[in-house]
């Protein structure tokens, strides 16, 4: 009888049912539409990857290769209709060392072929080679020109031509295809790394493989033996001569698993923050639950006045929870496989490779399962204060009880018990941070401890959130009293129930502690990576000298005069540097002045300050000062040859440019006898594009010949800060799950307090407000909830992402970016006040009269 009558009342206010599962349904949606993009992404991963081609049906391979001979036995063999070899090696130019060509083997046609010509045509005998479309642009390589290779052996250099141009799955900008046979012949063997076969249609594969194990083991063209074409193995267990013979399949499982290894290891992240968007859906369904059976209060009393035992309407409010917490589910995979599906047709429309998810139904009925379980944990809490309401109460006129404000004596001491834990888990890990050079230190235990006590701070947060609303309140609430009598009203509500106002905003303070510390924190490592990028790429393009003298005359100038180049910075360096008490022989010491680059902003010194650098200073690589045993403002003897120069350290370096141990100035290195002229230069291309550098590359070629190395470091910098953006947006889209469910929370909230404060709306209408000063005043009071949030959110996440960029150990330095925090806390402002927006509205149309007679 008492489900009944719950279940009645549930469905002759469908709206309320709808709200308070509206968070449990958002939670529902993205664990589901996890799921859904799991599989989009490992199967667009694996569509878009190109390792062993898909028409290969055997993949033989061996320790030390696969011989030519091997690959000529497996072409000769009946049901074989192609087989081709793989090997690659990185070849020198015979004409300009440290430059070169990464040569691959492909057939460059047909279904094994993963290259397809674009110009010209594949090579088809030795000393002909095909370049890929970014190699004819940034070496200048086009069809019918000849080049030499260093080879095997580098003082018999081999001469190829290019004969055609292709597309390949990576383009570098260095990267040659050529038959098989002329590949393996330049690295000086005729080892390939593996042979494929594809197979004639009907053929079997177990007896194909049989032959080539016994091809490959065999000492000449004839096999060792007869044997039963049908008695053998699996193709993926043969064997012969120390080779292995796999099913192809096999073989691109285990590649795929290799690619996928890094989908998944993402997913694994994902996870842990789906995880926590359920708890913060959770805290939202029990703040939820408990103003709604707040406002059903007066009908629970008459139940128990009617004899409803506790322990009965206990029951029937958990199972209202778990079957709201069931259809919210079922709602939320739905809309996840709606959108799952319809998603990837539409960004195909627009050219995007994306493929479709799959139909886990197992998958489906967990994540509704598993709502309807959560919903029913979630509503324990308020079905117990729920069903402890005295009959009395049903003779109130009112059919809402007001919520209390304070907490019980108990989860006050708990909570000061978690938070005197938090602090001090945070102390032991404080005193345990490592220093700039401590070695083995291992970040993942302090990273633990500082997410245990991260989760002892928001469990207490939990607990004392109540009594906090009220101080807090009064100063992010101060500018709103001032600007009048609306201002004061939203404050007020607000603060009048500060059990629902802490409900609501500790959900909003776990998003805001998370987004903040992933900003801080890519904030803090940004700064470092800078720092390490400026030491490793400290311009677009540098250019040295070949071997150990200085540049060609005039090198400098005519470069000076490229128009792609805005930035040139000619520099000297010594590579036969000796520090006293430092133990590294063949250091290198430069006069490039970091001033005039334009990454000069992005260096940082470990200690001491680079604008000190200058005559009679130098600037050392840290690990050499400390084993030299001085520091900033400390004097190092510099010694070259029979030279010696006794130099002030101005500053220590993590990293340092162009590969030198030392920074000193042109006059210290012509005091150590270093030989003038400059022996390299850095400059900037003056377009960001990859054909801006490609003309600048083609621009220093002409300028320097043969005599001058050229290294694009441009092309690694954006490597790294594309992965570091795409890692950081994966991040905030992850931890703003949160948000969004904390904004759900506000809207929730507000709209079923509007019922809850229907007399008072009526009240303050019937004293003279308008209802856009109403509807107003209440949209105030919902953004105040993202304020507060946002207010707590911050307290936490200051220490903790300090702690937790110190705990990494990489002396990264601690950076607070205040605009995004402040741009963080204005959007979730915003989306809370535009979520409390419609139930405002709806409040502020209800009729005066009809409000002031609303709880008779």
């Amino acid at each position: 009888m008492l489900l009944r009558a719950q279940l009645v009342e549930a469905a002759r206010r469908p709206a309320r049912t709808l709200l308070t599962g509206l968070a449990v349904i958002v939670a529902a949606f993205v664990v589901f539409g996890t799921v859904l993009a799991y599989q989009v992404t490992e199967r667009t991963v694996l569509a878009g990857f190109s390792g062993t081609p898909a028409a290969a049906d055997l993949v033989v391979t061996g320790g030390d290769g696969v011989s030519l001979r091997t690959l000529d036995a497996a072409r000769r063999l009946p049901g074989v209709a192609e087989a081709v070899g793989r090997t690659d090696a990185f070849h020198e130019f015979a004409d300009d060392p440290g430059a070169g060509l990464s040569v691959y083997a492909d057939p460059g046609s047909g279904p094994l072929a993963t290259v397809r010509v674009v110009q010209g045509r594949y090579p088809a005998a030795a000393g002909e080679l095909a370049v890929t479309r970014r190699t004819v642009d940034r070496l200048g390589l086009g069809v019918g020109e000849t080049l030499r290779l260093a080879g095997a052996a580098p003082d018999r250099p081999v001469a190829v031509t290019v004969v055609g141009v292709v597309d390949a799955p990576d383009d570098p900008g260095e990267t040659g295809y050529t038959t098989e046979a002329f590949a393996a012949r330049l690295g000086g063997s005729d080892q390939l790394r593996q042979v494929e076969v594809r197979l004639a249609p009907g053929v079997d594969p177990d007896v194909v493989s049989a032959a080539l194990a016994r091809a490959a083991s065999a000492p000449g063209p004839s096999a060792s033996g007869p044997s039963a074409p049908g008695a053998s193995a699996a193709p993926s267990e043969r064997a012969g001569a120390g080779l292995v013979v796999r099913a192809g399949s096999e073989v691109r499982r285990a590649e795929a698993d290799q690619v996928s290894e890094r989908v998944q290891d993402l997913f694994a992240l994902v996870t842990m923050f789906v995880a926590i968007a359920v708890v913060a859906a959770v805290l939202v369904a029990t703040s939820t639950f408990r103003i709604v059976f707040a406002q059903r209060m007066r009908q629970l009393a008459l139940l128990r006045a009617v004899g409803a035992p506790r322990a009965g309407l206990f029951r029937a409010l958990v199972v209202e929870g778990a079957g709201t917490g069931l259809v919210a589910g079922l709602a939320g995979v739905l809309a996840a496989y709606g959108v799952g599906h319809g998603l990837p047709p539409v960004l195909r429309g627009f050219g995007l490779a994306v493929a479709s998810p799959g139909h886990p139904v197992a998958a489906a009925v967990a994540v509704a399962l598993g709502a309807a379980l959560v919903t029913a944990l979630a509503v324990l809490a308020p079905a117990v204060t729920a069903a402890r309401v005295a009959p009395l109460e049903a003779l109130r006129a009112a059919s809402t009880t007001a919520g209390r404000r304070g907490v019980g004596r108990l989860r006050a001491a708990a909570g000061l018990l978690l938070a005197v834990g938090a602090v001090l888990v945070a102390l032991l890990v404080a005193s345990r941070l490592p220093g700039p050079d401590t070695e083995n230190y291992d970040p993942a235990n302090p990273l633990l401890t500082i997410v245990a006590s991260g989760a002892l701070a928001y469990a207490a947060l939990v607990a004392l959130g109540p009594l906090l609303v009220r101080p807090v309140l009064a100063v992010v609430g101060w500018p709103l009293r001032r600007l009048g009598p609306l201002g004061r009203l939203a404050v007020g509500g607000v603060g009048g129930a500060p059990r629902r106002a802490a409900a609501v905003s500790v959900v909003v303070a776990l998003g805001v502690t998370l987004v903040a510390g992933a900003l801080v924190g890519s904030a803090s490592l940004g700064t470092l990576l800078k720092q390490e990028l400026a030491g490793m790429a400290p311009a677009d393009v540098a250019v040295t000298a070949r071997g150990d003298g200085p540049l060609p005359a005039g090198l400098v100038q005519r470069v000076r005069g490229i128009g792609e180049l805005d930035r040139v910075v000619p520099y000297r360096s010594s590579p036969d540097v000796r520090v006293a008490g430092a133990e590294v022989d063949g250091l290198s010491a430069t006069d490039l002045d970091l001033r005039a680059l334009a990454t000069w902003s992005d260096f940082g010194a470990s200690a001491g300050r680079l604008t000190d650098a200058g005559p009679g200073r130098v600037v050392l690589l840290r690990f050499l000062a400390e084993q030299a045993g001085v520091r900033p403002g400390g004097e190092v003897t510099v010694t070259r040859g029979d030279r010696s120069v006794r130099l002030r350290v101005a500053a220590t370096m993590a990293n340092t440019p162009v590969g030198a141990g030392l920074l000193v100035d042109p006059a210290d290195l012509d005091r150590l006898g270093v030989p003038a002229g400059p022996t390299g230069l850095l400059a900037d291309v003056a377009g960001d594009d990859d054909r801006a550098r490609t003309a600048a590359v083609r621009a220093l070629r002409a300028a320097g010949g043969q005599q001058v190395g050229i290294v694009v470091t441009a092309d690694d910098r954006d490597e790294l800060d594309g992965r570091l953006d795409a890692l950081l947006g994966v991040l905030l889209s992850l931890l703003g799950l949160t948000v969004v469910v904390a904004v759900v929370g506000v809207g929730t909230t507000t709209a079923l307090s509007v019922v809850e404060r229907t007399r008072e709306s009526g009240l303050l209408r019937a004293v003279g407000m308008s209802r856009r000063r109403l509807g107003a005043m209440l949209t105030v009071e919902a953004g105040l909830y993202g304020v507060l949030g946002a207010a707590l959110g911050l307290l936490l996440a200051w220490p903790y992402s300090w702690l937790t960029v110190a705990a990494l150990g990489q002396d990264a330095p601690v950076e607070f970016p205040a605009g995004q925090l402040a741009g963080v806390v204005l959007a979730l402002t915003v989306a809370t006040a535009l979520a409390g927006l419609l139930p405002a509205r709806r409040a502020a149309r209800v009729s005066p009269v009809v409000a002031l007679g609303a709880g008779d």
